[in-house]
């Protein structure tokens, strides 16, 4: 965080400051009252369950220089009226001191975090840029990202995460974003909204806000995202496969592993893409970072040559590491949704073909280990029977169904593969149990479910220490 003082901070917020001078310098903020260092402001948060407002003594104790509370309170204060919203406020307020720094924001059903990861390190490979951890991306954790940032950044990379209407647009006004980035509209919180209309309807939001000397970077290959090109005066760049798409992969191929060879084609250029990311949806998830190189004035060979060095960054997503007895695991048990289902699930089948080396010929046994996607209301048990079939159509070989919420996954597979290649387990231990007797070597099982699940405890609990550190197996 840049240096505010608390003067800064009253105007940023419209709060009311008590027991402290409007001088005094602020160099950090805190969530955590264990973790507060000196010259912090520690923002008290009124959680579900936890009220930040009783520990604000100990933070002070620690050297905290005031506190942002909601209701009077003993100590140096600045009260405000939220201070969920006072904490955006202190965000805007810092990144407006910081005109050399370009938002690039993200948002879309699925694929927006390991999108936010390759745009993160392409960037870093360009200048100084800021990205938050993981999947910050809502009204708490997109501030703490943007108080990164300091007079070093250039660039600052946002993911935008949405529960309903209005959600996308008060965080660009935290971060007003210069480029803006839609991976598609799936029907992930369609429980939420009701139909990937309103969906979509909710992330045209971060379009909507950008500037006329801004960047729409939309995919083309996703009809509802590829209309919202009417929704803006930025300048609009499409990616995708399609044809007309103005950043295009063509010549597509995938390796043993599911990783994507490319031709990336942007007007006359051309240049060849290796990717070492698993899975061919990460060929959206490149192309969105292309496009974001092509639009800051990179060239199309040094964008190629860009994401060939890009790496995994955040957990539990597509990460294929092999246990010790020689079984691979991919652990992409971060989130679910029937979009990101298929997607993983094909990755799947092209990971378990006989590889090209003639002198191995490995057949792997596909697994399928999944647990429930969430956030579906009355769509879900549709979902989770469509679910079931597809497993069938794609000839994965063995379904492991875990937890109540698979249940129509589990009798749509039964029926559809019969019981020889379909089981249900009740819970995490009780999937660790099956697997762990009934993997053998060369296999391969993709874990997958919503985050909620806890379904990487799985992945954990096959893999032990023996986790290859580099994610290849």
């Amino acid at each position: 965080m840049i240096a505010l003082t608390v003067a800064d901070l009253v105007e940023a917020t419209g709060g009311v400051a008590r027991g402290v001078e409007s001088v005094t310098v602020v160099t950090g903020v805190s969530l955590d009252s264990r973790t507060t260092a000196p010259g912090d402001i520690f923002v008290a948060i009124v959680g579900e369950t936890h009220d930040a407002h009783d520990h604000v003594a100990q933070a002070l104790a620690r050297g905290a220089v005031l506190a942002m509370v909601s209701r009077p309170i003993d100590g140096p204060i600045l009260q405000v009226d939220d201070t969920v919203r006072g904490l955006g406020a202190i965000a805007r307020a810092s990144l407006d001191h910081l005109p050399q720094c370009r938002v690039i924001a993200i948002t879309g059903s699925s694929g927006k975090t390991s999108t936010k990861d390759i745009i993160a390190q392409v960037l870093a490979q360009v200048a100084v840029t800021v990205a938050p951890e993981g999947s910050f991306n809502n009204e708490i954790g997109l501030p703490l990202t943007v108080l990164k940032a300091d007079e070093t950044t250039r660039f600052l990379v946002m993911e935008m995460g949405m529960r309903g209407h209005g959600h996308i647009e008060y965080l660009c006004t935290i971060a007003p974003p210069s480029v803006g980035v839609v991976t598609n509209v799936g029907t992930a919180h369609i429980e939420l909204l009701g139909s990937q209309d309103a969906i979509a309807e909710a992330k045209s939001e971060l379009v909507q806000a950008l500037p006329s000397d801004g960047v729409a970077i939309l995919n083309h290959d996703d009809p509802r995202v590829d209309a919202m090109r009417s929704l803006t005066t930025a300048r609009v760049l499409t990616y995708g496969e399609s044809a007309g798409s103005d950043v295009q992969a063509v010549e597509v191929a995938l390796d043993d592993l599911a990783r994507a060879r490319f031709t990336l084609v942007h007007g006359d250029a051309r240049a060849h893409v290796h990717l070492n990311l698993h899975g061919r949806h990460q060929i959206w998830n490149a192309l969105a970072a292309a496009a974001v190189l092509v639009s800051v004035g990179i060239s199309v060979a040094e964008a190629a040559r860009m994401l060939g060095e890009v790496g995994r960054a955040s957990r539990w997503r597509m990460e294929v590491d092999r246990t010790a007895t020689g079984t691979v695991i991919v652990n992409d048990a971060y989130n679910a949704n029937p979009e990101s289902m298929r997607a993983a699930l094909e990755a799947l089948v092209v990971m378990s073909r006989p590889t090209h080396d003639p002198r191995e010929r490995v057949v792997r046994r596909s697994w399928a280990v999944l647990g429930e996607m969430r956030e579906l209301g009355g769509a879900s048990e549709r979902a989770h029977r469509e679910l079931g079939q597809l497993v069938c159509d794609l000839g994965i070989d063995r379904l492991v169904a875990v937890g109540d919420g698979t249940l129509p996954l589990h009798q749509t597979a039964l029926e559809a593969m019969g019981p020889g290649r379909v089981q249900w387990v009740p819970n995490v231990d009780g999937a660790v149990a099956l697997l762990s007797s009934a993997l053998a070597p060369d296999d391969i099982a993709l874990i997958k479910a919503s985050r909620s699940i806890g379904l990487e405890r799985v992945a954990h609990a096959l893999l032990g220490a023996s986790s290859d550190e580099d994610g290849e197996p």
